[in-house]
């Protein structure tokens, strides 16, 4: 490149032009090669030979003298010679062709085969895109084909549903068709049956009006064979023992009727417990022993080993009552536990078991739901573990543990731990029951709704705040003077649902406590007896709240701080209550009890005691449906508020009205059942003798401490009332034993009887007369002080200021 840059223009402006890269190596090379003494001259005159043949001409062996050129054969037209440093012969060797063609045959080869693998590869990626295509393809198609097939299978349900509803149409169809016929059958010889039993007692109650005029027993003959069969059934079936063996003597008919097992799966031995021997309960039990279902043998003190044999027998008894059964022990339970592993109600309240029973229980009862152990004294704590940890009583939700006063605590959490779904909870007369059994019963007991705390003095207010876990409908307390207002507040705010509320005898309760239960919606009894706090205050607000209109029964016995103000406002409320009591409350006038007369729903009334004078009685009789009415110690009731007496014509418009009024009560009382009127001094035969005849229905009478009744009302009773049951007549001095020869011959379903201070009937009349009687109380003492009159019945004019006890009365049953 020096050369250039000394030569002549011309030259420098030629190969400025042109590439001087293979000038450079062609002229490299002549130097190398040739060695000339002048390099610059010898580059000047080669360059100027390139420049007249041209740069095309340029070849590598132009500088180079043709002398020194290397003799290349033919076949070595390369370069081979030079960059190998071989001569001629060695260029052309075996070896070296057949490493040529070896390294020629390897490269073809090699570019062969690797043009041959990729096409391989690109084939088998062709095919592996063509496989995945071919299943998405064929997963495809699948899943269009099931959809076509759902399509059409869902196509023919809803085709077959339509049949099968048609069909279901179609056969309510033909079934209702069927069934209005069976039931307009039914009914049509229903009807034709009513038909001829109204016509039957039509005709008794024509004969029966006939024979009143006749005669005084008021009885009719009649034929058995009027009644249908299953009338006969129904009233059989609530005869007792003895009476349906006396009916199974009347006629065939009627001893086949009493062989029926319809009225053989409800056995009650206690209607006739004083006659009842093992021999009966044995031959009964052994011919009805597989259509037992409840067997009732309370009182049945003479049974012993073989009754309770016969009972285990019974494998398809549900209820068993075995309370008060003496000869009752664990060997008998036992014996009863191998047969009866069906019971879901028994009874074993006043016996002596023990807790081997307890755990014959556990083991073998698995069904038993109502459980009740009252009054048995025979059993510990431990007997309560055994009761909760076998297999069964678990599925208790009632039980009944009163009087029993050795539970301790531990006790009632033996209780909770194995029995936790109980939900009727009864624990009376207990005097040592503390808030601390409560509590050890709740903490697992969580389904309690109903609890009865009679006579438990010495719960708190802490009881309720336990069994505020619990959802209570039924609270019963009586007898505690440490429960305030805060329980009431607490089941106002945690039982919503409350219907029962039985709070008597507790002396803190005040009107604030019924005023917080005022909200309360579903209460339907509350019974506040003896809570001498509560006064209108309290009364109005809670009949003005939310359950004022529901109410069913109401009991303000003692509540002396009531008056008129509150039973009007009951009055007007209450459209439902069924049941009143407002015994001794004093302050209670004729005011109240008339507007009392206007309530239609009034069953039962209680109103001893109370300022109620004729007018108010006669009132009540206005919408008269009253079955119970008790008017004890009423002092201002006379003959003249009960006695129906027809007006005649010499009376004037103002005594004809009078008249008419006295009637009302007679009217308004023809559903009376049961009526006391004890300790009425003013009241005489007359009075009875109007219920008599005008109360036809009466079971239950009172006529005790009223000194003015002789043998003529005990007449009248009988000749009327033939379905009385109950009769107190204690007191009445003038009775003799004409009395009981009238009841003996009228009132042949009489039980019991108390003929207590009755000196002018003697001890062979009782016995004579009374032996078939379940109960009766007789004595031949002069009456107490306490009665208010002497033994010749004159009224005491002063009041005692401390009234001697009852005298000690002989009772001959």
């Amino acid at each position: 490149m020096a050369s250039l840059r000394t030569a002549s223009p011309e030259l420098r402006a030629y190969f400025s032009r042109h590439d001087l890269l293979d000038v450079y190596e062609v002229l490299l090379c002549g130097v190398i090669v040739m060695r000339p003494e002048d390099p610059l001259k010898f580059l000047e005159e080669k360059l100027r030979e390139i420049m007249e043949k041209g740069l095309d001409a340029v070849l590598w062996c132009m500088s180079i003298d043709l002398s020194l050129h290397p003799k290349l054969k033919r076949i070595s037209e390369t370069y081979l010679n030079t960059v190998f440093g071989l001569d001629g012969e060695q260029l052309v060797t075996e070896e070296l062709c057949a490493k040529a063609w070896g390294f020629y045959s390897r490269k073809l080869m090699k570019l062969y085969f690797g043009g041959w693998m990729r096409y391989n590869v690109q084939k088998k990626n062709k095919r592996n895109k063509a496989k995945q295509k071919m299943a998405l393809a064929v997963v495809h198609y699948n899943v269009h084909i099931l959809r076509v097939i759902i399509q059409k299978w869902n196509v023919w349900v809803q085709i077959d549903k339509e049949k099968m509803a048609l069909a279901a149409k179609r056969l309510q169809q033909i079934f209702n068709k069927i069934y209005l016929n069976a039931v307009v059958k039914a009914w049509h010889a229903e009807a034709h049956s009513s038909l001829k039993t109204k016509a039957y007692f039509e005709s008794l109650a024509k004969a029966s009006q006939e024979g009143c005029l006749e005669s005084s027993d008021l009885t009719v003959g009649h034929k058995t064979s009027h009644l249908p069969e299953k009338a006969l059934l129904q009233v059989f079936r609530y005869v007792n023992l003895v009476d349906l063996a006396r009916c199974a003597q009347v006629s065939q008919t009627w001893m086949l009727l009493t062989q029926s097992s319809l009225l053989w799966s409800h056995i009650n031995f206690s209607s006739v417990k004083h006659k009842v021997q093992d021999q009966v309960v044995v031959n009964i039990l052994q011919k009805w022993r597989l259509y037992v279902l409840c067997l009732n043998l309370r009182g049945c003190y003479s049974l012993h080993w073989p009754s309770f044999k016969s009972i285990s027998e019974c494998k398809n008894l549900q209820d068993l009552n075995l309370s008060e059964c003496q000869g009752l022990n664990d060997e008998s339970m036992r014996l009863i536990s191998e047969g009866c592993r069906a019971l879901l109600y028994l009874n074993l309240s006043y016996t002596d078991i023990t807790n081997g029973t307890l755990r014959l229980l556990s083991s073998s009862f698995h069904n038993l739901q109502y459980l009740s152990l009252a009054h048995c004294r025979k059993f510990t704590d431990k007997g309560l573990l055994y009761l909760g940890s076998g297999i069964g009583c678990h599925k208790l939700i009632y039980l009944d543990l009163s009087g029993c006063i050795q539970i301790s605590v531990d006790g009632f959490r033996n209780i909770a731990s194995g029995c936790s779904g109980i939900q009727d909870l009864l624990i009376n007369k207990m005097p040592a029951l503390t808030d601390g059994c409560i509590q050890a019963l709740v903490e697992k007991c969580r389904q309690i709704t109903s609890v009865v705390f009679l006579d438990s003095p010495h719960l708190s207010d802490t009881t309720f705040k336990a069994l505020a876990k619990c959802k209570l409908v039924k609270v019963s307390i009586e007898g505690n003077n440490q429960i305030t207002d805060l329980s009431f507040k607490l089941m106002s705010k945690f039982c919503p649902y409350i219907r029962h509320i039985h709070v008597a005898d507790c002396h803190k309760i005040t009107d604030a406590g019924l005023s917080m239960i005022s909200p309360l919606k579903h209460i339907l009894v509350l019974n506040v007896a003896d809570c001498t706090r509560i006064s209108d205050g309290g009364v109005r607000p809670f009949v003005q709240g939310s359950s004022g209109a529901k109410l069913r029964e109401l009991n303000l016995t003692n509540c002396i701080r009531v008056t008129d103000a509150s039973v009007t406002e009951i009055a007007q409320r209450c459209h439902e209550l069924t049941y009143l009591n407002l015994r001794y409350c004093e302050n209670v006038t004729d005011a109240g009890i008339e507007v009392l007369g206007n309530m239609s729903s009034l069953i039962s009334l209680d109103i001893s005691g109370t300022s109620i004078s004729d007018m108010g009685l006669r009132a009540l009789g206005r919408r008269g449906k009253i079955k119970q009415l008790s008017l004890s110690e009423c002092k201002n009731i006379s003959d003249t508020g009960i006695q129906r007496r027809a007006p005649c014509g010499r009376c004037t418009q103002v005594e004809e009205l009078t008249e008419l009024r006295e009637e009302e009560f007679c009217k308004g009382t023809k559903h009376l059942e049961r009526c006391c009127v004890s300790s009425c001094p003013q009241l005489t035969d007359e009075a009875v003798r109007a219920m008599a005849f005008h109360c036809r229905r009466l079971t239950a009478v009172s006529i005790a401490g009223c000194p003015k009744m002789t043998d003529s009302c005990i007449q009248y009773l009988a000749a009327a009332c033939h379905y009385l049951h109950f009769l107190d007549v204690s007191g009445c001095i003038h009775l003799t034993d004409k009395a009981l020869k009238c009841l003996w011959k009228g009132c042949k379903q009489l039980q019991i009887l108390k003929m207590l201070y009755c000196r002018n009937i003697t001890k062979q009349a009782v016995l004579k007369y009374t032996a078939k009687l379940e109960k009766q109380e007789h004595n031949d003492a002069d009456p107490p002080s306490w009665l208010g009159y002497d033994r010749d019945g004159n009224i005491f004019t002063f009041t005692m200021e401390c009234t001697s006890e009852p005298e000690q009365t002989n009772s001959s049953k």
